[in-house]
């Protein structure tokens, strides 16, 4: 007998209503205890059952399309495994099983990922990647699909390749490719969205997407970027980065954040909408609710999208740097900047930090900065350490953000706190996990990382909150430095990041602490293109066993063996401390006509040690 169908063919429900994708399927499945090293694909013939609650898990949080459990079902992935003889029969058995729990209540798109393989320009190899491709489609539409979903595409010449073949299988099945794009807003060969829509469109696809990538706001702008070529547009970001907590992979974005985003995607144009890695049934829950409220599943107008939109997400001009404070305005007019990291000691009392910070103001530095709960250990909380700062002393500082305590109306009420108390200055950061502190225990949060908290920060200061509504009252004037690591082991990945967190509204970058002139030196011209002002990290060491320890059990600190070696050849004490004052000088004075400003950050409250690095700088 076969299956039931929805009535209404998927374009036709394309063109008149908002649909709803399903979430991650591979990451659910890996949430449910399937191991990484199992072939996710062969689960259609050993565990359909396990398949089919996941359908059907989306399906009853309202996703009106599901797509098969095929992504990798190629003979190149699935030859990793010894199942390369096996393309077409896990996709059909895919298809079916997502065809029995759709019925007619929702659209089953045929999953097609990319081979893993950047195609040559041979034609044998040409040839290989089209014959899986074809098998794999050819088993989709047996087993029932409405429309095939090409997904998770990087390199343009293979989603061709993959189009072709799909067209000689099903030449008028629906048909929807998806690309991703990497942080700075290309696909592989460098394209960007417009180009890379326009190049979908001339292959003759039925819908254009994007899929996958760093999260909700890389994939919204995108999006923004892809739907002047008039073709429906599909948008399933993942839910944002993944982390590795107690052995596991796990995605930060929760349900209510993402749906933010996906209302934002609704009004930049999207027709369709769904999650990509990370995203579960509750997600999906969010944006099927987000869709019958915006739209009471119809889409509005194009012409309507088109003109709403940029009220709804650019809000007001941001106010002018150098008028947002005292320090943003010695940022803008480009003068040598000083700031040295202050942090209240645990318990009730903070005099001794507000006398410190008194006395490296009175020296001369510029400004101080306190950390938000800094190696996830308790202390007064760094909003209220700063509020005694301006009430005893009319020190302006700067207040780090981090992402992990506070979740997104946490978050939003903080940075509102601090601006009405003042505080105009922030550093925002991810933070490290609670499990590297005193409270391993402690739940961390997340719900933004360090992008996202900036993306928040810059709509605030256009005079919007995260839903994208206006703020009462006007905008805040908060300048937006960031944290950057000059010694990351995937220096590509990191930069990545950075030109992300540019994108998302970062004004400065205050790096981690750095003990190589020639390492600062490089990396710099490597992200000069991004024309932001730098603050280096230094951090004067006070014996070898510090060293040691930062080295080894602080999250981001890499110091060289070189340096490690230097403090572990003098005495301790005062002469461990003049050397560790020595390294950075010398880093210090060697790169000072290279940078912006200087972020000290004395060890264990000595805070005299900035200072003497500090000697003889000069403004």
């Amino acid at each position: 007998m076969t299956a039931a169908r929805p009535a209404v063919p998927f374009l036709e429900a394309a063109a008149k209503s908002l649909l709803v994708f399903d979430g991650a399927m591979g990451s659910l499945l890996y949430e449910r205890g399937v191991f990484v090293t199992q072939n996710f694909e062969q689960l259609n013939v050993t565990r359909p059952d396990l398949v089919s609650r996941v359908h059907q898990d989306y399906v009853d949080a309202g996703a009106e399309v599901i797509l098969t459990n095929t992504f990798g079902a190629n003979r190149y992935r699935l030859e990793r495994h010894g199942l390369v003889d096996d393309v077409a029969r896990f996709s059909e058995a895919g298809a079916r099983l997502a065809r029995g729990v759709a019925k007619d209540k929702a659209y089953v798109g045929g999953s097609i990922g990319p081979t893993g393989l950047l195609p040559s320009t041979s034609g044998r190899e040409r040839a290989a990647v089209r014959a899986t491709f074809v098998d794999q489609a050819r088993g989709l539409v047996d087993g029932g699909v409405d429309l095939l979903v090409l997904e998770t595409f990087r390199h343009l010449d293979e989603v061709a390749i993959a189009i072709e073949a799909a067209r000689e299988v099903a030449p008028s099945l629906a048909l929807l490719a998806s690309v991703t794009f990497d942080a700075g807003g290309t696909v592989a060969d460098g394209s960007e969205p417009e180009a890379v829509a326009e190049r979908l469109r001339d292959l003759g696809v039925d819908v254009v997407g994007v899929n996958c990538g760093d999260g909700p706001q890389l994939s919204l702008s995108m999006a923004e970027r892809m739907r002047h070529v008039g073709l429906p547009l599909a948008v399933a970001p993942n839910a944002g980065l993944p982390r590795t907590v107690d052995g596991r992979l796990l995605y930060m974005a929760t349900p209510e954040y993402f749906d933010v985003f996906a209302r934002r995607m609704i009004q930049a144009g999207a027709t369709m909408i769904g999650g990509c890695c990370g995203t579960t049934p509750e997600h999906v829950r969010w944006m099927a609710n987000s869709v019958k409220m915006l739209a009471g599943q119809r889409a509005p107008a194009p012409s309507a999208r088109v003109e709403a939109a940029p009220d709804v997400r650019r809000g007001m001009e941001p106010v002018p740097l150098a008028e947002r404070s005292a320090f943003a305005k010695k940022i803008a007019d480009g003068k040598f900047v000083v700031s040295v990291e202050v942090n209240p000691a645990p318990g009730l009392d903070p005099s001794g930090a507000l006398a410190a910070s008194k006395m490296l103001i009175d020296a001369g530095v510029d400004i101080v900065n306190v950390a938000d709960g800094p190696r996830a250990m308790a202390r007064m909380s760094n909003l209220a350490f700063c509020a005694l700062l301006r009430e005893a002393h009319g020190i302006e500082p700067i207040v780090h953000v981090c992402g992990r305590d506070r979740n997104l109306l946490a978050q939003m009420a903080h940075l509102l706190g601090a601006h009405a108390l003042g505080l105009h200055n922030l550093v925002v950061i991810t933070g490290d996990p609670p499990k590297v502190g005193d409270y391993p225990e402690a739940t961390a949060v997340y719900d933004l990382d360090s992008v996202g908290l900036l993306s928040m920060a810059r709509d605030m200061n256009r005079g919007l909150d995260p839903a994208g509504k206006k703020l009462a009252g006007g905008q805040t004037r908060f300048l937006c430095a960031t944290g950057f690591e000059p010694g990351a082991q995937d220096l590509d990945r990191e930069i990545a990041r950075l030109e992300a967190k540019k994108a998302a509204g970062a004004d400065l970058v205050m790096t981690q602490p750095v003990f190589q002139e020639d390492l600062l030196l490089r990396v710099l011209d490597r992200i000069a293109h991004l024309g932001l002002p730098v603050m280096v990290g230094v951090l004067p060491l006070v014996s070898h066993k510090n060293a040691e320890f930062l080295h080894n059990e602080v999250p981001g600190m890499q110091i060289p063996e070189p340096i490690r070696e230097r403090m572990r050849k003098v005495a301790p004490g005062a002469e461990a401390r003049r050397e560790g004052v020595r390294i950075a000088r010398e880093l210090l004075f060697g790169v000072k006509g290279k940078v912006q400003g200087a972020y000290l950050m004395p060890p264990l409250g000595k805070y005299e040690l900035a200072l003497e690095v500090l000697d003889g700088l000069g403004g």
